[in-house]
């Protein structure tokens, strides 16, 4: 069946985020400036931990701090071990495995997952890493697995998507990313991640009434800007839905849930986000 390994990792995400208070153990996050980093899925985890570089940023101007948090599923990542092999302090590692490039060079391996997830689509690893970065912080991770487990019995809203745009800020921008990175590579969605403030400062004039525009509400002074957001795209007349936020990892089920949904009526697999087709694959080796 395909997508049957991204229908089986996100609906393990209980089972898995269960034993990350166990995996992370102890450890904590030290006193100081504390940068996290990382590429793709693992660059939306990293995000949510604190203040985070693309790999590709950390590589081109290594970053001053206390400590550097690298974000890789199976520690093989270029750009993020050119990061860790750059950056002038001690590193640690958020990873699948205890063994890998990445590995090598850090000073603290903290493997969060019983396994490698086998999907390219990366879904349960995501979550078990913005978690194990909560725990890290000292922070009591082991309600999000009923709350996952409530969100994985929400109905998914299906309808013909066209133009889909995620938005967010604060604690939601990595969610809209992360949303919208399923949806592409997942499900060949052309969707777009837009931060709440860049909406009404210019993005504003690239949305009309043939895109759909999901708001992540946040809270606070998130909360009243992303009301901004919702009254100017009814004044243009663009399809928008404000959903609450709890928690980034709860708040993402419903993206994998819809992209799962997406793939199977369009008829293709989320499993290999496309490399099972030669133009796609070549492009894929194209580089490393």
């Amino acid at each position: 069946m395909a997508g049957e390994l991204t229908r089986k990792a996100i609906h393990d995400q209980p089972e898995w985020l269960r034993g990350v208070p166990e995996r992370v153990g102890d450890r904590r996050l030290p006193e100081g400036h504390v940068l996290f980093t990382g590429c793709g899925t693992s660059y939306h985890a990293a995000q949510t931990g604190g203040v985070a570089l693309q790999a590709l940023e950390a590589v081109l101007t290594p970053p001053e701090a206390d400590l550097l948090v690298c974000v890789s599923h199976e520690g093989e990542t270029r750009l993020t071990l050119e990061a860790a092999q750059a950056f002038d302090g001690p590193v640690w590692l958020i990873t699948a495995k205890a063994e890998s490039p990445l590995a090598e060079v850090a000073d603290e391996v903290i493997v969060v997952t019983p396994e490698v997830e086998e999907s390219y689509c990366h879904t349960v690893s995501y979550t078990c890493a913005v978690a194990a970065l909560e725990a890290l912080r000292g922070e009591d991770v082991r309600w999000l697995r009923l709350a996952v487990e409530q969100a994985l019995l929400e109905p998914v809203e299906s309808v013909e998507w066209g133009r889909l745009a995620v938005v967010g800020a604060g604690r939601d921008w990595p969610t809209a990313q992360e949303a919208v990175l399923k949806l592409r590579e997942g499900a060949y969605m052309p969707a777009q991640a837009r931060h709440t403030e860049q909406i009404l400062h210019g993005d504003l004039a690239a949305i009309d009434e043939t895109v759909q525009v999901i708001v992540l509400e946040g809270e606070g002074r998130a909360a009243e800007r992303a009301a901004d957001v919702v009254r100017a795209l009814g004044e243009i007349g663009s399809p928008t839905t404000l959903i609450p936020t709890v928690h980034p990892v709860v708040d993402i089920v419903r993206f994998q849930l819809l992209t799962l949904d997406l793939a199977e009526r369009k008829g293709v697999d989320p499993d290999k986000i496309r490399w099972d087709d030669p133009r796609w694959d070549a492009a894929r080796k194209s580089y490393s």
